[in-house]
């Protein structure tokens, strides 16, 4: 019995804790009460404990309790925990399962970007690719998709230290051509490779967000072009930026408002 009542004042406890949350101002004892129908004195009591652990704060202007600093304490110790192949992973093997094809995880570093995740999926497919290998970005659908949201001196600078050099006859080498096709991943939500990289082969990517909404790392698809149809790609698109998306949120993004 004295174990379901502890339950039951955590269930409570953390019932207050999002009521209070959700409200910028903060609530007073009987507006929880109210809300949540239990009695004030209740209320009173599981309120002063999370106050004396820093949970919970109260003004001391108006009297409403509010969210305390002990939160963002707690968050910034989840977020640094955060392994990004750790929580990308599944989302990885879901895009493998239903595509049978590359699957890569990028992080960004010093204008180029780094494979720290690959899944070879079912379907043959000879690539240059590996984990620990770093690539261009002004070829790859990872590095247009990573490029496309950082800030444009950071472009520039970029694209002025290590150029862009032709690795295929279909490499975009014109900087205000690439600029224009950044602009144009922005407004789409992903980037492609067209064989601008490797021959025979074509990708699409999307980027990956952090909690503070900075562009850290993209996730592609690769596979034959000939097996990477404009049907196909279509219908890969809508998959990419919700994975994307997905990716992002258990990193702690919120995606804004349309």
């Amino acid at each position: 019995m004295e174990r379901e009542n502890m339950v039951k004042s955590v269930s409570r406890a953390l019932d207050i804790i999002t009521l209070v949350s959700m409200k910028k101002g903060g609530l007073g004892v009987t507006e929880i009460a109210k809300q949540i129908d239990i009695n004030k004195s209740s209320v009173y009591r599981i309120l002063s404990t999370l106050v004396q652990y820093g949970y919970i704060e109260q003004d001391g202007e108006t009297g409403k309790y509010k969210l305390g600093y002990k939160f963002l304490e707690v968050s910034s110790k989840l977020l640094e925990s955060i392994d990004l192949r750790a929580e990308a992973r599944p989302f990885l093997q879901e895009l493998e399962n239903e595509t049978n094809e590359v699957i890569h995880l990028v992080v960004y570093d010093q204008g180029e970007v780094v494979y720290i995740e690959k899944l070879e999926g079912n379907e043959t497919l000879r690539m240059h690719s590996k984990v620990g290998k770093r690539a261009p970005m002004h070829c790859t659908s990872v590095g247009k998709a990573i490029l496309a949201h950082l800030p444009s001196s950071v472009v520039l600078d970029i694209l002025e230290r290590k150029g862009m050099p032709v690795h295929t006859d279909k490499t975009i080498t014109d900087k205000e051509e690439f600029l224009k096709e950044l602009s144009q991943v922005r407004q789409k939500g992903y980037a492609l490779d067209l064989e601008e990289n490797e021959y025979g082969i074509t990708c699409i990517a999307v980027p990956i967000f952090d909690h503070l909404g900075k562009v850290i790392a993209a996730v592609s698809i690769s596979g034959p072009t000939m097996r990477m149809t404009e049907d196909r790609m279509n219908t890969l698109k809508s998959v990419m930026v919700k994975t994307g998306k997905a990716i992002s949120a258990r990193l702690g993004h919120v995606s804004p408002l349309s």
